[in-house]
């Protein structure tokens, strides 16, 4: 008899909700590209016009860049939802294995270019991502199935 069961409601919920928060946060740079390119700008620089200031074309050429990262962050976020809402509800480590993976594969390159660049104020923010998916990863990992 297997000692494994389905994670508790809390993180599955946690889960669902960071998931939730990631599509949000991607549909605001791609629905909101000036609230998006002045809260990047207070990030980086701490000052909402600082961006605006490079000029009209590279403004719009960061909206884009912003834009193309939303969509991505849409993709990435609702795959994460449906695959906590269905697989890792039920117990999955293949699940939670997916999860954990596409957080670490994207942490991972996208932190330390942030670092190595000098931008340590995106390190921080990713940070933040990080440590809201790792708290309930990390909770539920003694909880699931051996399934493929």
């Amino acid at each position: 008899m297997s000692s494994h069961s389905q994670p508790s409601s809390l993180w599955i919920s946690w889960l669902l909700a960071v998931a939730a928060g990631v599509v949000a946060f991607g549909l605001v740079l791609v629905l909101l590209p000036s609230l998006a390119r002045q809260g990047f700008s207070v990030l980086v620089y701490a000052s909402p016009e600082r961006i605006d200031s490079f000029g009209e074309e590279a403004a719009r050429y960061i909206s884009l860049a912003h834009a193309v990262l939303g969509g991505v962050m849409v993709g990435w976020g609702a795959a994460l939802f449906y695959i906590t809402r269905t697989l890792l509800a039920r117990g999955s480590r293949f699940a939670w294995n997916l999860v954990a993976l596409s957080v670490f594969a994207w942490y991972v390159p996208d932190t330390s270019y942030s670092l190595l660049s000098g931008y340590w104020q995106n390190a921080l923010l990713n940070t933040v991502f990080l440590v809201l998916f790792a708290v309930p990863l990390l909770a539920t990992r003694g909880r699931l199935s051996n399934d493929a």
